[in-house]
């Protein structure tokens, strides 16, 4: 097997906090290797430097992407850390139907974040209400995946059973095994390409932000970026959601905490 050199594993880590604003830590070197290694076969390279060159030339967009989603982590499943859906609920519960409601999914991987926020508010809300989700990646993979909302049945597990009989399609035939969100609740949602670590896009100003298990990978000078680009997109007296592992301790931000992982823009 290739080795990865300390100082082409250096380089790889310098140019993803310029990509992407992810900081590896040391510890993520066999990481790297192992993610990496598919790539110099299918390029046919011979060395890992060898391909970090490949990664520098103009021409090696594509690539570029290929290499930075490999190495962003994408895990995620249906209804994760249910006491912020329930948190959500009870949100719903005190704001009338009338009022409009705008969520923002930061960093929605294969869209089972934005799925399962768009479950809850058909079901609390109805589809006729002015209530909208977009989600945001920085891999166009992942994104491309949340679009078509086609999941293997392994990963519905924690979608409640009354969700699942509401607004989840059990594939047939050559779709057996699957699931597909029912279409009913496409036109509630937007997906978009969004890269945290960079000048962000012109956006609206959305109510909710959901930004979970992100702030992890990065160090604390990129935390506070990201911070406060998220918050410039929040409207006054919205809501922040993180974590429950993640914490904004020693971070200036505008934000008040509510309960674990959920947070309050002050003005």
């Amino acid at each position: 097997m290739m080795e990865l050199s300390d100082a082409a594993f250096r380089r790889f880590s310098t140019w993803m906090r310029e990509q992407a604003g992810i900081h590896l830590p040391a510890e993520k070197k066999p990481l790297l290797q192992q993610r990496l290694l598919k790539r110099l076969r299918a390029r046919q390279l011979t060395s890992y430097e060898a391909y970090f060159q490949l990664l520098l030339q103009p021409a090696e967009q594509a690539e570029r992407v290929l290499a930075v989603d490999l190495l962003t982590t994408h895990e995620t499943y249906f209804f994760r850390e249910p006491e912020h859906f329930n948190w959500l609920r009870r949100y719903l519960q005190q704001h009338p139907p009338s009022q409009a409601l705008r969520i923002w999914s930061a960093a929605c991987s294969s869209g089972e974040e934005v799925w399962s926020l768009a479950m809850l508010l058909a079901d609390e809300r109805g589809l006729a209400s002015d209530w909208h989700i977009t989600g945001s990646d920085i891999s166009q993979p992942m994104l491309e995946r949340a679009r078509a909302a086609h999941y293997p049945m392994q990963r519905i597990d924690s979608i409640p059973p009354a969700y699942l009989q509401q607004w989840c399609l059990k594939g047939v035939g050559t779709q057996d095994g699957t699931l597909l969100i029912d279409p009913v609740l496409r036109p509630k949602t937007t997906f978009t390409h969004v890269n945290l670590a960079q000048d962000l896009p012109h956006m609206h100003a959305f109510h909710i932000v959901f930004l979970r298990n992100v702030l992890i990978y990065f160090d604390q000078a990129g935390k506070a970026a990201i911070l406060q680009r998220i918050l410039h997109r929040l409207a006054p007296q919205g809501y922040l959601v993180v974590s429950h592992s993640e914490s904004l301790q020693g971070l200036n931000v505008n934000l008040r905490s509510i309960q674990p992982g959920v947070y309050r823009k002050s003005e």
